[in-house]
């Protein structure tokens, strides 16, 4: 069952291209990595993925319903109303964990829940402290973001989009702003999702994480998807030269 399909995407900022035509699809219990140098337009794919960038040209397509279109040469977004239900569809997990610092972590994770989801407050409390709990910050409900390691921040955040009961994750670089420890704990997490089948899109700098969990790996450079396929042959025996150059690099920097 497809869930994504974006098709064409093309997107610039000051007329300078930054996607040249990407595709992505992806499948129902599918975990797709994407990895790549940085500028080389990881980022921007998924906010045009999640509508936080406006395409240029191209399609998007959720479950079978049509976010975006190309209707001559220009992209064509659906109504508001449709781009809401679609917005439901999915979580983003940002790299610098975007938690409000005013609000306690149990706040910040039941929230959306109350507010955009018109879930009964009680429901929403209890789904957010068993998923607080399923993250291992149980203890911290009442705590404020400014309290908590970083890890622990991005395991709230996590949380927070799990509440919304996506059929999609996307997880923008999410250890980039940890050290290595706390890079371990987000990543078991990730993991733990992927093992109970959550659809997830993952740009990542962790190659080894990308390896062992990955359905598919993208590598994108230059705006353009260089190539696509099973961790085995992306990552360990690319067929592109510049994949190959790419993971030299990222090795010998190890």
């Amino acid at each position: 069952m497809t869930l994504l399909e974006m098709n064409d995407i093309r997107k610039s900022f000051g007329g300078q291209a930054v996607l040249k035509g990407v595709n992505l699809r992806l499948e129902k219990g599918e975990v797709l990595s994407v990895i790549g140098p940085s500028g080389g337009g990881k980022s921007t794919l998924l906010r045009c993925a999640t509508f936080l960038e406006t395409v240029d040209a191209g399609s998007i397509t959720y479950n079978g319903v049509c976010a975006v279109r190309t209707q001559d040469g220009r992209a064509v977004y659906a109504p508001a109303r449709d781009l809401k239900a679609v917005r439901l569809r999915f979580g983003l997990v940002f790299q610098n964990f975007n938690l409000f610092p005013h609000w306690s972590v149990l706040k910040n994770v039941m929230d959306a829940p109350v507010k955009v989801g018109r879930i009964p407050k009680q429901e929403a409390r209890d789904k957010a402290m068993a998923l607080l709990e399923k993250m291992d910050l149980a203890q911290k409900v009442d705590a404020y973001p400014c309290q908590l390691s970083g890890g622990q921040q991005q395991r709230v955040s996590i949380a927070r989009a799990l509440a919304m009961d996506p059929e999609i994750l996307f997880f923008d670089e999410p250890t980039s702003a940890l050290d290595p420890e706390l890079t371990g704990e987000v990543l078991r997490v990730i993991r733990s999702l992927a093992e109970e089948n959550m659809t997830m899109v993952v740009v990542t700098h962790e190659m080894a994480f990308a390896s062992n969990v990955s359905d598919r790996v993208m590598f994108l450079d230059g705006g353009m998807v260089v190539e696509e396929g099973p961790p085995a042959q992306v990552l360990s025996a690319p067929a592109q030269e510049r994949t190959r150059q790419f993971l030299k690099g990222y090795s010998s920097e190890a």
